[in-house]
């Protein structure tokens, strides 16, 4: 008679898997801050020009440009910027104020006016024999000189504050000289600071010159472009201080539309102002 083996049952116990961490949770939130950064870009294309231009200008420039973010929010406390409708009716009637200069055929095509995230942007371009200043010197010449006279008293009517700034080309002065760029752009612009607030420009108004010797050079491919070399006037936009500052003491000819909850118009440049 043959013996059966004993049967062995072996049980085995079932047990979870090892801990797996926190590492999903690190997941979810990439994905989720992915999905957020995608909804603001969406947010940001169905807005108007003016609050891309200005969210655009504030992460190039925070400093100068983070209290102009654009009203058409309601209920925002941000500071008002000026229609671009009226910087385009600005730049075109500085234009025409500018087209009865001395010798203006010849100069027409050093001036550049753009309206930029910052306000309307004014160059005085200089060529290569110094149209504007003496070759190498920060004083102006007499084409210069007539120039700012006659857009200092149309700006000068205006409430919006003012910036100017120098900038120079890439080729540096002689080795050892105490003078070099940095010099020359700040002390042509402050040249020009002082001749427009003498000749119309109010003494509140300018609130900052800048020399930027060749740190932003109009011209990156050639450094060394006569074009680098320019003068800039910056007409600000307006903000709710310079509409109450500016507007209020303005004349009955001066405009002023409600058009929207932050919108206000630059005053008619044949108007007149109290100094």
């Amino acid at each position: 008679m043959t013996t059966r083996p004993p049967i062995i049952i072996v049980k085995k116990k079932g047990s979870h898997g090892g801990h797996h961490g926190g590492a999903w949770k690190v997941a979810y939130a990439d994905f989720v801050t992915a999905m957020m950064a995608l909804f603001i870009v969406l947010w940001l294309l169905n807005q108007s020009k003016r609050i891309q231009d200005a969210v655009g200008g504030y992460f190039r420039d925070p400093q100068g440009t983070a209290e102009k973010a654009g009203k058409d929010i309601i209920g925002s406390t941000a500071a008002s910027i000026v229609p671009t409708e009226d910087m385009e009716r600005l730049k075109a009637q500085l234009e025409k104020a500018i087209a009865g200069v001395p010798n203006f055929d010849k100069l027409k095509s050093h001036i550049e006016m753009t309206i930029t995230p910052e306000g309307l942007r004014i160059e005085l371009i200089e060529g290569p024999s110094g149209t504007f200043y003496d070759s190498g010197s920060p004083n102006l010449n007499t084409d210069g000189q007539d120039l700012l006279k006659a857009l200092a008293g149309e700006l000068g009517k205006l409430p919006n504050k003012i910036s100017v700034e120098g900038h120079t080309d890439a080729k540096p002065y002689a080795k050892g000289s105490n003078y070099g760029n940095w010099e020359l752009s700040a002390d042509r612009a402050n040249a020009a600071r002082r001749l427009i607030q003498a000749n119309g420009v109010g003494p509140e108004q300018v609130t900052q010159v800048r020399g930027y010797a060749a740190m932003e050079l109009r011209n990156p491919k050639d450094p060394f472009d006569p074009s680098n070399r320019r003068i800039s006037l910056i007409v600000h936009y307006l903000d709710e201080r310079d509409t109450a500052a500016g507007l209020a003491g303005a004349s009955a000819n001066s405009s002023v539309s409600r058009a929207g909850p932050s919108s206000v118009r630059i005053p008619e440049l044949g108007d007149t102002r109290p100094r």
